[in-house]
């Protein structure tokens, strides 16, 4: 495949891997965000997602790190929320993504509902930073290079 430059092949991409795929690539989009939680059971619950081999129970116990992750973030949040923890919240949302199985998930897609969350995470920190400066990569594109990379391998 060649190397994927917008948000059409992406997605698209995406749709093409099986369960497991979906939940690796899920995790890589997640790990490139997790430093913007300081929640540590997002850490374990993503090495669970990242783990090709990991048992329906380790997945299932990793959700459940995930969600309850989610959901203290949420309420640190309340109604006078921080762009930091704001992007906290968003790094649960993207672990969710990444941990819940692919014909319960919102979308068609548990790995672009990460992506999207990774790159929410990602703005919020950008927001929270007063400065305008960027790496030399979006989020965005980042995620397509990860991604064309993994389908090359």
């Amino acid at each position: 495949m060649s190397q994927i430059t917008n948000d059409i092949e992406f997605k698209k991409a995406l749709q093409n891997l099986d369960a497991v795929q979906q939940r690796v690539v899920a995790a890589m989009f997640v790990e490139h965000v997790l430093s913007l939680s300081d929640d540590k059971r997002l850490n374990q619950a993503i090495a669970v997602a990242a783990d090709s081999n990991a048992s329906a129970g380790d997945i299932a116990n990793a959700l459940k790190l995930a969600k309850a992750a989610t959901n203290d973030s949420h309420v640190r949040c309340g109604a006078e929320c921080n762009w930091a923890e704001q992007a906290g919240y968003f790094v649960a949302r993207a672990t969710i993504a990444a941990l819940t199985p692919l014909q319960q998930s919102i979308s068609a897609s548990p790995a672009w509902q990460a992506a999207m969350s990774s790159r929410m995470a990602q703005t919020s920190m950008l927001i929270d930073n007063e400065s305008t400066q960027q790496g030399t990569h979006t989020e965005s594109e980042w995620q397509y290079e990860t991604l064309s990379n993994y389908l090359k391998s």
